[in-house]
């Protein structure tokens, strides 16, 4: 970042334009004084190189240059989230797609109060974090609803069943080898039914997750627009979006491990 903004430092155009009067003065005043241009070209360089250190260390330069950066790092993720809402769409019931419409409809009415109004650093904050969570949002979403249709699609009253019966041949089972069979079949069972029930356990939090981070998506709506600066609200706001990066990295690596039944 202070590379970028040494580079920035050197190409202002205030710089730039001083650097070509210096280099004018230094000509003329070589012409006149019969000097060799090159003296006045080094020192032109050198006052030029100077402006450029005091724009580098500049509070103002650098919180202007600060907030260039972070307004094409909101465009650039409000970009991430139409691309992550078109893939979601295709994953999301009737139910779970009307949420997650009202939740980018949300993020819509924050970045437009955010456009109205972009050297606010409150709203430039909020919507930030709103893109944020919103990314977060859609990641979990997606997964979520994989993993829910994987669960759904697991008959696992036909598994008790089953598990039910092996069990009680057990009782009965004179052969060994058969009793072994039959007991390597029942632990399987036990396992893939254990599994399911951590799966459906993570669904129901995650469920919860993804509500709690529509609500706060909603309430920072209010909050943009309200023009009242609690530190403590955007600390809370920055809990549950670390909270969400944490759950988007739980998703992933369950994910990677899926069961398959």
């Amino acid at each position: 970042m202070k590379l970028k903004l040494f580079w920035n430092s050197i190409i202002y155009y205030k710089n730039l334009g001083m650097l070509l009067v210096f280099m004018g003065m230094g000509l003329a005043a070589a012409e006149f004084a019969h000097f060799p241009s090159s003296y006045a070209a080094i020192s032109a360089v050198i006052l030029y190189f100077g402006l450029v250190l005091k724009s580098f260390t500049d509070r103002e330069f650098q919180e202007n240059f600060l907030h260039k950066e972070k307004e094409k790092e909101i465009k650039k993720m409000n970009k991430m989230c139409l691309q992550l809402t078109a893939d979601t769409k295709k994953y999301t019931n009737s139910a779970y797609y009307k949420k997650l419409s009202s939740l980018v409809k949300d993020k819509d009415d924050i970045l437009k109060s955010y456009n109205k109004d972009k050297s606010n650093h409150i709203k430039e904050k909020i919507a930030e974090y709103t893109l944020n969570l919103t990314i977060s949002y859609l990641n979990l979403l997606k997964d979520f609803c994989i993993r829910s249709k994987a669960v759904d699609r697991t008959n696992i009253n036909s598994l008790m069943e089953r598990l039910s019966q092996n069990t009680r041949k057990l009782n009965f089972a004179d052969n060994p080898k058969v009793y072994e069979d039959i007991k390597r079949i029942v632990e399987m069972d036990e396992k893939i039914i254990n599994r399911l029930k951590e799966e459906k356990n993570d669904l129901e939090r995650i469920d919860v997750k993804l509500d709690y981070i529509k609500s706060t998506v909603s309430m920072m709506k209010h909050q943009i627009n309200s023009s009242f600066d609690s530190q403590e609200t955007m600390e809370s706001i920055e809990n549950i979006l670390n909270e969400a990066v944490a759950f988007e990295s739980v998703l992933y690596e369950r994910n990677k491990s899926k069961f398959r039944i």
